[in-house]
């Protein structure tokens, strides 16, 4: 991405050197501010934290998109991605790596949360943007809402990263290292495939996480126990 307006920062590396993996990024843009990109190789899924805009591509139509909007960004793809005037942009970046680059001739597409179905497991629902049966076969994106209190520890055979969007929890790790860690808004976290955890939401509102994984799968999946 090109503009000495906008500020981007990495939040999680999921890989090395021989295999990236998942790559999260913030990027931040003023009221106005445009910048310039070009999709990683595994192509990339965007999620509209604050602020609203416009994305340009090479040859398609401009894509409005708003707060809550996730954006699916085929593999490679030259694009324009404008600030609004009035509110400027926050954005979660998310690169696939290319071992999961999305198949076919694609077209870039914007979709909003609020219009898509809400799922449930236990007591915790999540709305996926992209995934199986939406647009996306390689990976998966969606927001759940975590209700106060903690689920047992449970593992899922997908990579992921989570970064918490609203609320106050703890994250535990098991495995042979057990750990704990503060949730807060802006907290990133990776969960390797098999990794037991847990997302506990130690206050009075709703925990609300954005996460993106790969293979794609369902938010429920859960390997045995």
């Amino acid at each position: 991405m090109a503009s000495t307006q906008v500020n981007e920062r990495i939040l999680l590396e999921a890989g090395d050197a021989g295999d990236p993996g998942l790559v999260r990024r913030l990027v931040e843009a003023p009221a106005g501010a445009a910048f310039d990109g070009v999709a990683g190789a595994g192509g990339e899924l965007w999620f509209v934290i604050a602020g609203s805009g416009r994305l340009d591509c090479d040859g398609g139509a401009a894509l409005e998109f708003g707060a809550d909007f996730g954006l699916l960004v085929p593999p490679g793809l030259s694009y324009r991605a404008q600030a609004d005037g009035e509110t400027g942009l926050r954005l979660d970046v998310v690169v696939l790596p290319s071992s999961a680059a999305m198949e076919g001739t694609l077209s870039p597409l914007a979709r909003e949360l609020a219009g898509c179905a809400v799922e449930i497991t236990g007591d915790r629902h999540f709305r996926v943007l992209f995934g199986p049966g939406s647009d996306c076969s390689v990976a998966t994106q969606f927001v759940g809402e975590i209700p106060p209190g903690r689920a047992p520890l449970h593992s899922h055979p997908y990579d992921e990263t989570v970064l918490v969007l609203a609320g106050e929890g703890t994250l535990h790790l098991g495995g042979l290292d057990e750990e704990t860690a503060p949730l807060s808004p802006g907290t990133c976290t990776h969960l390797p495939p098999g990794r037991p955890h847990c997302l506990e939401n130690t206050g009075t509102t709703t925990l609300r996480v954005l996460g993106v994984f790969h293979p794609a799968d369902s938010p429920a999946s859960k390997l045995p126990s």
